[in-house]
């Protein structure tokens, strides 16, 4: 829709609906000092094409790229070509909700080849057609163990990635689960929720959980490589390392995957396969319990659409590498994070955070302030890490980051706390 600035009059009406004798009255919870006076705009006059291009181009200049070393749930992994040539493809690009699937044939089955890697990748019977990202994805695991088990008491581990924990503690604010943190699941809790690699990178929390609880288990796309997959009720990761580049944070892509048994609390969109009226193998949405659809107030989540295009991406990049080629990965990313955890810890002043085994990340207690350290890097040309505390930072090495690379951050980063 075009912007139709509002008339004089349309203005007098609405001050009088709302009981304002005039605009500034309107401003007058806004502190005058982030408000604009008229005439306060420097806009320039319009430019050429040419000139346009060339202005845009001198801006980008100025940007600052930095070789990161960062993850903390967001990583930098290579996005091949191929991935970009067929997901940015204009009937993935421009397609809308497949509400007739008569007419969405290339995306619906794109999402059930989706649906298909992810569960042949976790080992789960069925998962769903993505959702938002990996918090929203561990938001709707624990609404479905609480449902399936009956009790709103949910544990969850203090190594699960803390913005995520985050958005649950939000969700459970409003629902009235009982949220629980900590190292050890007490008895009586209807959900447990851990994670592996966990937020620092550390491989392998063995947690049992208390009877009759529900498992809910965070997962690395990547690391199931190398790693067995997840043994819980449902499964959920973030998708982002495959197809989809860091973008300052989005959009990204949540996994969710689950057993059949749970099939008809699945939140969002499932696709299926099926026949047509002339036998022919067709798709479509089916089980579809969205509160706008055939089960309204019983819906069993109110997800109302999922990452088409993000999920296309996620699984063409999957398909490209096929199984050896995500073993590779796998391995390129846990050899490059091996080499640099021990150039890193030979250096004097710098402390394991844990002597564990670990994927693709790993954390370090620094001599001098981890905040201080990484402002400090920046200048160096690198994103050195994330803080995870007043001295310890988490550094994460994907398979973008070369010998070369990474020798020099070592080396950049001796001299920075020297």
């Amino acid at each position: 829709m075009d912007y139709v600035p509002h008339t004089e009059a349309e203005i007098a009406s609405m001050l009088g609906d709302i009981g304002l004798a005039s605009l500034d009255d309107l401003w007058e919870a806004i502190p005058e000092a982030l408000r604009l006076a008229t005439g306060d705009f420097d806009v320039r006059p319009g430019l050429s094409e040419p000139d346009t291009l060339a202005e845009v181009e001198r801006l980008a200049a100025a940007n600052q790229s930095l070789l990161c070393f960062a993850g903390g749930g967001a990583h930098d992994h290579e996005v091949p070509a191929t991935v970009r040539r067929l997901a940015f493809r204009s009937e993935f690009v421009t397609a809308y909700t497949p509400y007739q699937p008569e007419v969405a044939q290339g995306v619906l089955q794109a999402l059930f080849e989706y649906q298909t890697l992810l569960c042949r990748l976790t080992g789960m019977e069925v998962a769903n057609a993505s959702l938002y990202d990996g918090a929203t994805a561990l938001v709707e695991a624990v609404n479905l163990g609480v449902a399936a088990s009956g009790n709103q008491r949910v544990w969850v581990s203090d190594r699960v990635n803390p913005q995520w924990v985050d958005v649950v503690r939000t969700f459970a604010a409003g629902t009235g689960h009982q949220l629980e943190i900590g190292a050890t699941p007490p008895d009586g809790v209807g959900v447990v929720v851990v994670q592996s690699p966990d937020y620092y990178g550390v491989v392998g929390q063995d947690i049992t959980a208390p009877d009759g609880a529900k498992t809910v288990a965070v997962f690395d796309p990547v690391a199931l490589g190398l790693l067995r997959p997840p043994v819980a009720d449902v499964a959920v990761g973030e998708g982002q390392p495959f197809g989809t580049p860091l973008s300052f944070g989005g959009p990204y892509l949540g996994l969710f995957a689950t057993h059949m048994e749970h099939v008809r609390r699945l939140p969002g969109r499932l696709v299926g396969e099926t026949v047509d009226t002339e036998g022919r193998r067709a798709y479509v949405t089916t089980l579809r319990t969205r509160e706008q659809d055939i089960r309204r107030e019983k819906a069993s989540s109110n997800v109302c659409t999922n990452q088409t295009l993000i999920a296309v991406a996620w699984a063409i990049q999957l398909s490209w590498l096929g199984t050896s080629g995500l073993r590779d990965l796998a391995l390129r990313c846990a050899r490059g994070t091996r080499y640099t955890r021990e150039a890193t810890l030979a250096i004097d002043g710098i402390d394991a955070w844990s002597d564990a085994p670990v994927f693709r990340e790993f954390a370090v207690r620094l001599p001098i302030n981890a905040t201080a350290v990484i402002e400090r890097m920046a200048e160096e040309g690198f994103l050195a890490g994330t803080a995870i505390g007043e001295d310890a930072m988490l550094i994460a090495v994907t398979e973008r980051r070369t010998r070369d690379e990474i020798d020099r951050y070592v080396a950049t980063l001796q001299k920075v706390i020297s």
